[in-house]
């Protein structure tokens, strides 16, 4: 999760690179902790070369064990059991993609209005 939040702070002035940022971060999520049989085709790999790209975009480098990439948000702010069966339930790539955005921006707009960081470490 410190390279969630490395990535969130390098972009802090700019919130719609913060929103790619999450939304990217979403996707991982996606490809390493959800469920759906797109995922066990090989459309997956057109989820892979997105991924990388938007990386390399953003200039976002990750280190370590990804299990946990997503900002665990608090049940009574975010329905996390709804979001992922909305990944469950699509289809299409498409459909899957318009799930994660939807669901990394609410998450996104959640954390901005409920939520303070503290990092010490960076930036000091």
């Amino acid at each position: 999760m410190a390279c969630t939040i490395q990535a969130m702070y390098a972009n802090r002035h700019e919130e719609e690179k913060m929103r790619e940022t999450y939304y990217l971060i979403g996707l991982t999520d996606c490809m390493i902790n959800q469920v759906n049989p797109i995922l066990r085709t090989d459309l997956l790999r057109a989820m892979y070369k997105k991924v990388f790209a938007m990386k390399e975009a953003l200039n976002i480098h990750w280190h370590g064990t990804l299990d946990q990439v997503l900002f665990p948000i608090d049940y009574q702010f975010y329905d996390d059991l709804a979001y992922r069966s909305s990944i469950r339930r699509a289809r299409t790539m498409k459909e899957l993609y318009q799930a994660i955005k939807r669901g990394t921006d609410e998450m996104f707009d959640i954390l901005s209005l409920e939520y303070v960081f503290y990092c010490p470490w960076i930036g000091g």
